[in-house]
């Protein structure tokens, strides 16, 4: 990331954000960065300040995007990191965890709330139930859609289980820090798929081909079945 008067840049620039309460973590690259395809309609939930979904349309500009999020003081934020960008978004001040709604679509993305402890100022979601987060997620995802999600590795399994009650084709990739440890894991699954999982070979969570450089995934390794 790159320090510049009243905003930084990550992506090597390709995406503007304005300092604020909550900045964001190289977690939202790492999300648009496993998205496969050119899906026309995205949900990102929970966006707070807007930096998955301002990521992912930094690599595929014609999405329709909407995205959710409980907090109005965060959902402010995202919508002035969206002019700050010339991107436009449906935004939606809600509770994805009681939102009711028919909408579906064809991909679902997160970094969701999963660090614990005191709520912060701005009201966000904190301490929040993976798997009802997972569940209500998935929910919006259309038949044969996609979901996505970065989870601090000891949260894995939590989601992971549940996925596997509802999708199918689900593919894990952790990322590792310079220790050798993962870290965080992505896992995407895709809606009304047979059961089946993969897992892929580790990336380090620093590499820069996907922090500065903006590279998809598959464009360094094979994400094929």
């Amino acid at each position: 990331m790159i320090k510049k008067q009243g905003f930084f840049t990550i992506m090597g620039g390709k995406v503007k954000m304005l300092h604020g309460q909550y900045n964001p973590t190289s977690d939202a690259v790492w999300v648009a960065a496993f998205t496969e395809g050119s899906p026309k309609t995205v949900l990102d939930v929970g966006t707070g300040t807007g930096a998955v979904a301002l990521c992912l349309m930094a690599r595929i500009p014609e999405i329709n995007m909407t995205v959710i999020d409980i907090s109005p003081e965060m959902l402010s934020a995202a919508k002035q990191n969206f002019e700050l960008n010339d991107k436009k978004a449906n935004f939606i001040n809600a509770d994805i965890l009681s939102w009711r709604t028919d909408k579906t679509f064809d991909l679902v993305i997160t970094n969701p709330p999963y660090f614990k402890g005191t709520p912060a100022a701005h009201n966000a979601h904190h301490n929040v139930e993976l798997d009802l987060w997972v569940h209500k997620c998935i929910a919006r995802v259309r038949p044969n859609g996609t979901f996505i999600i970065i989870i601090d590795a000891t949260e894995a399994s939590t989601v992971i289980s549940e996925m596997t009650r509802h999708c199918g084709n689900i593919k894990i990739l952790p990322l590792f820090s310079n220790k050798g440890i993962a870290e965080r894991v992505l896992v995407s699954c895709q809606k009304g798929r047979v059961a089946h999982t993969s897992f892929f070979s580790g990336l380090n969570m620093n590499c820069d081909k996907i922090l500065r450089d903006g590279k998809g995934i598959k464009d360094i390794i094979s994400m094929s079945r």
